[in-house]
Formats: structure tokens, sequence, C-alpha cells
């Protein structure tokens, strides 16, 4: 939204959440390159932050992505080769593989978290903490809608 513009109740949940979606992006993508790790690829502040934060197994994050196995699989490398991330073989099933966080990867989360907890103090000020958890439950039912054995 523009500065000064209306506001117009009327826009569709879609282009908001787009808009919701790029400001928290955006903001992360500043945070990260002013911090020197500019050469995190796209989806790499949400891969680390969700081993750091969440502690996902890679498969339920590549889930939540939404990419295919190979472009997981390259997104990963990525971050290994880059060193955000260490990947080793399950030790309890050979088939899998865990993935961690290096010192690097736990800086450049720390980064990322603290610009999405910006943006969140930002929205608290104006919106009200009681809106911003109404707007986690509401947006938590719209993922169970879309996905509802995805949600974690």
């Amino acid at each position: 939204m523009v500065p000064g513009e209306q506001r117009d109740e009327n826009v569709p949940l879609p282009a908001l959440l787009r808009g919701a979606h790029r400001t928290y992006g955006e903001a992360v993508r500043q945070a990260v390159s002013a911090a020197g790790f500019d050469d995190l690829p796209k989806n790499g502040p949400y891969v680390i932050g969700a081993v750091a934060h969440a502690g996902l197994p890679l498969s339920r994050i590549i889930v939540h992505l939404g990419l295919s196995k190979q472009a997981a699989g390259q997104l990963v490398d990525a971050l290994v080769s880059r060193g955000y991330l260490d990947r080793e073989v399950d030790t309890t099933d050979r088939r899998r593989l865990t993935i961690s966080l290096t010192s690097r990867g736990a800086k450049a989360a720390a980064i990322t978290r603290r610009a999405i907890e910006r943006v969140d103090g930002e929205l608290a000020a104006r919106a009200g903490r009681k809106n911003m958890e109404v707007m986690r439950r509401t947006l938590a039912v719209v993922m169970e809608i879309g996905a509802p054995d995805q949600i974690s």
C-alpha cells in the first residue's frame, strides 16, 4: 500500500497475503545481506529458520516450501556448500539425511529471526497484539484448509 492511500476493505485476501509475505521477505533479505550473508539462496532463510526454530525434519520443510525433491536437493546442496548447513546420513535410518545448522547457519537464522521480530513489533504496535493472535489463528486455519496434514 502506498503511504497515504486509503485502505480498501475489499482487497482480496490472497493479495493481502502476498503483500505481507513481501514485507517479511524484504525485511529478512535486507537484514541477512547487511550482516554479510548475501549468498543465501531465495528460500535459504526459511530453511535455516525452520531448522533453528522448529527443528523440522528436512522432508517436512520441503513440503512446506512446495518444492520438488530435485529443487529442494539443490537448495540444500547450496546451503551445505555455502556453510549454513551440515548434512549427514541418519544413523537410525540410512535412507534418510539429517540436517543441522553450522555456526554460520545459526548466526544467519538469528538475524532472520530478529528481522521477523522487528516486523512483528511494528505490526503489534499498529494493529495490536490481540489482533495479531487472531490473525495467527486465522492463518493457521487457512493453511489447514490447503494442506490439513502439513500443519506443524
